[in-house]
């Protein structure tokens, strides 16, 4: 929580616009319009009492029907003039909003393209969420609404301020002693009112969790029979977002009242002061009229003022969240020459790119992770040429990954150098890189849309008729046919309307469409049954033929006839070598994979 304070207090001053202004100049004509606008209304609002004043004065008080035509006409534009105003800047103001929450969260979700993996590895899916929807769509309302918010009110309570001395001194400077008094009264409660109302916000959004863990890991809440363990930390949060909303009701009431009832003592006031006035003929009885309206409508803009600040003051860690995000500079970026020639990530100079043929060397590399202490690589050097098959292998949470992300140039060697075909890897584009690496995944992951669609990801030009040649290399073809539409048939989100063998099947397929120069798979086959996985074993030994392909291994049988195996333990290369050589020597892969073997055929025996 005094993080939190810390944060608010620091951005206070500039109130945070500072680091908005580039995504606000766009917008900046219509802003003046907005606040130009604002000011009309306001005013408008401000002197129509006035025409009260004058119709009591003049109509009545004189009675004469002189220059109604006059009067009529006048307050028909003012109104018109009201009416405008406001359509137009609420118009412009929701237009706005929407519009710098869309750049915003354009800006956020492309700069977060460009982060490196180890952004992802230290910050959560729902912290990123927060920053791209939330924070965004606050300081979007910021703009449009708050600032709008503010030029009303302030401008309002300004000019009836100013009218109020114009028609007497001695009422206003009654005003001018309240007003400050109730706007602290106000501020006081409506701080406490919002305070409660964030706690609700909180409580809900962990209410909305828990029911979605309830809903979605309702297989494992069965099975470990916990359901009345679910069902009291539910009961829980649910009555802390009672107890939470009721507190919320209490100071929402009191602010109500108090609001009310200062504008009652105002109301109160004006009566007794202005009667005394009109009585003794000191002041007419039109002028008091003004005085009563203002009296019963300046309280809601003193709140709404009071409350705006507050809301101005709470969007400031939004605001700080959100320019820290867009200031967070990935750990593996493009140097500004490579930029040059090659293009960025959404600009490719692909006229420039070369020939990826397929050679990886690794020249004294040794590698931390960013949020790590330990090294995990120390002076690894190892030539792979082009059409070589490494496997990797090691038992769960060795470190397996670490040579693919590096390969991948997903991260960059904390010292020395990873050469793709003979030439340090910075030395050309990230997207050259990826756009000749195919890489399959041990967790399957499709996006929603159709079986054809996904597999255009790897190949946006490819013809059904490349598509179905590389599902029949993967044996991924019965995949399509059982489903309704065929390549139209719809995954799902997430490709939830297939098993994960299957989304595995057709993962495979979509790196083999892009063609790639360098395979990785990442215990690819660990995710289907024994038939599929030697159906796909068939399939990688065609494919890998000419490129270079790095395996991490699940079963240790798919592996034996790989060129160089990787033995990875606590993060670190142990041993390297081919199968036959490996089991001679009897050390670490040897256990891993006699192990193994004698696990097998105890399935075997069961089975």
């Amino acid at each position: 929580m005094s993080e939190t304070k810390t944060e608010e207090i620091k951005t206070l001053p500039g109130l945070g616009l500072p680091e908005l202004l580039p995504y606000l100049k766009p917008y900046r004509k219509t802003l003046i319009a907005m606040v130009f606008l604002g000011l009309v209304a306001s005013l408008v609002d401000s002197i129509m009492p006035l025409f009260n004043r004058y119709a009591l004065n003049h109509f009545i008080g004189e009675n004469t029907l002189d220059t109604l035509g006059i009067f009529i006409v006048l307050y028909i534009v003012s109104t018109v003039i009201k009416v405008l105003s406001d359509f137009i800047s609420l118009t412009l103001a929701g237009r706005t909003e929407m519009s710098v929450n869309r750049d915003l969260r354009n800006a956020s979700f492309n700069h977060l393209q460009t982060l490196s993996f180890s952004y992802f590895n230290q910050n959560s899916v729902g912290y990123i969420h927060a920053r791209v929807m939330s924070d965004t769509g606050k300081i979007g309302e910021l703009v449009a609404w708050r600032m709008m918010d503010i030029v009303w009110n302030l401008s309002y309570i300004i000019a009836v301020v100013v009218v109020m001395f114009r028609l007497n001194v001695r009422l206003a400077l009654m005003f001018v002693i309240i007003i400050p008094a109730a706007a602290v009264l106000i501020t006081h409660f409506g701080r406490k009112y919002m305070a409660y109302n964030r706690k609700i916000r909180e409580i809900n959004s962990r209410i909305t969790g828990n029911f979605n863990e309830g809903i979605t890991g309702i297989r494992s809440i069965k099975t470990m029979a916990i359901e009345d363990v679910i069902d009291t930390d539910f009961r829980a949060e649910t009555e802390n977002m009672k107890r939470t909303s009721v507190r919320a009701m209490h100071y929402g009431a009191i602010l109500s009242a108090a609001v009310t009832g200062i504008g009652s003592f105002c109301l109160a006031l004006v009566l007794w002061q202005g009667g005394y006035l009109t009585k003794e003929m000191v002041m007419e009885i039109g002028t008091l009229s003004v005085f009563i309206s203002y009296a019963v409508g300046i309280m809601d803009p003193i709140e709404m003022l009071t409350e705006t600040i507050s809301g101005i003051i709470a969007i400031q860690v939004n605001i700080e969240r959100f320019t820290k995000l867009m200031k967070t500079e990935s750990d593996v970026a493009d140097r500004p020459e490579v930029i040059e020639k090659y293009g960025d990530t959404f600009a490719p100079k692909k006229e420039n790119w070369e020939e990826l043929k397929g050679d990886v060397e690794f020249r004294d590399v040794s590698f931390r992770y960013p949020d790590g202490k330990e090294l995990v690589l120390e002076h690894f050097n190892l030539k792979v040429p082009h059409g070589t098959n490494v496997a990797i292998v090691g038992e769960t949470g060795a470190g397996k990954s670490t040579l693919v992300n590096l390969v991948c140039r997903f991260y960059e060697p904390t010292t020395g150098t990873v050469l793709i075909d003979g030439r340090d890897a910075r030395e050309r584009s990230q997207l050259w890189l990826h756009s000749n690496i195919g890489y399959v995944l041990q967790t399957p992951h499709l996006f929603s849309g159709s079986i054809r669609d996904n597999l255009k990801y790897g190949n946006p030009d490819a013809t059904d008729e490349q598509i179905m040649d590389a599902l029949k290399l993967v044996n991924a073809t019965g995949v399509v046919e059982k489903m309704d539409k065929g390549l139209d048939s719809d995954v799902g989100e997430g490709g939830d309307q297939l098993s994960v063998g299957e989304k595995q099947l057709l993962s495979f397929a979509r790196a083999l469409l892009a063609d790639p120069r360098i395979l990785i798979l990442d215990e690819a086959t660990s995710s289907v049954d024994t038939v599929t996985e030697k159906a796909i074993q068939k399939a990688i030994e065609t494919v890998i033929q000419g490129r270079t392909s790095f395996v991490i291994a699940h079963r240790l049988s798919t592996i034996i006839d790989a060129d160089v195996i990787l033995v990875v333990k606590d993060g670190k290369i142990i041993e390297q070598g081919r199968h036959k050589d490996l089991m001679k020597q009897k050390g670490y892969y040897y256990s891993l994979y006699t192990r193994q073997f004698d696990e097998d055929a105890v399935n075997s025996t069961n089975a």
